[in-house]
């Protein structure tokens, strides 16, 4: 296994109205470690947002973080080919952050686990719900299913 982690950014997005100190600090790791990032775009036929919870992405956003990779997903899991590009990479493990902790990001998380790879959420770098902006849910969450998390400043250990 490589020694180096790989950065996984969820739905930093228009949609999702990410706060601006969310975006400058994810934009900040850019360009240090390999990176992807998710986009959610509706589509009704695949996944049924607005019948079932009256809202819905916008069907065109792009992501406001420039990531290596950018792949679009449908639902809150992310797309396979996302997955399969960080087995590609052998990463020590997967950093991620994002938007939406306690859904998206950690359905990431369990995508991730699932596949035989090391998720670590950086709680310093999520945003969650409306439940809960502040990502405290979700970090919990995390930390229940796979007990990692770090924070930006851990980062250089973790290499």
């Amino acid at each position: 296994m490589a020694s180096n982690p790989a950065l996984m950014v969820i739905d930093v997005q228009p949609s999702f109205s990410p706060p601006a100190w969310l975006v400058t600090g994810i934009s900040a790791l850019i360009g240090t470690m390999p990176s992807i990032a998710t986009v959610e775009r509706h589509d009704e036929e695949r996944t049924p947002f607005r019948r079932q919870l009256g809202w819905a992405p916008g069907a065109s956003d792009d992501s406001l973080v420039p990531a290596d990779r950018i792949f679009v997903k449908h639902g809150y899991l992310p797309p396979p080919e996302a997955i399969e590009h960080l087995v590609a990479l052998r990463p020590s493990r997967v950093l991620v952050c994002g938007v939406q902790a306690d859904t998206c990001v950690l359905a990431a998380g369990f995508a991730l686990f699932d596949a035989g790879l090391h998720p670590t959420l950086l709680t310093d770098l999520v945003a969650g719900s409306s439940i809960d902006r502040s990502g405290d849910l979700g970090a919990k969450l995390w930390r229940h299913h796979f007990k990692h998390v770090a924070t930006r400043q851990d980062i250089p250990l973790l290499s």
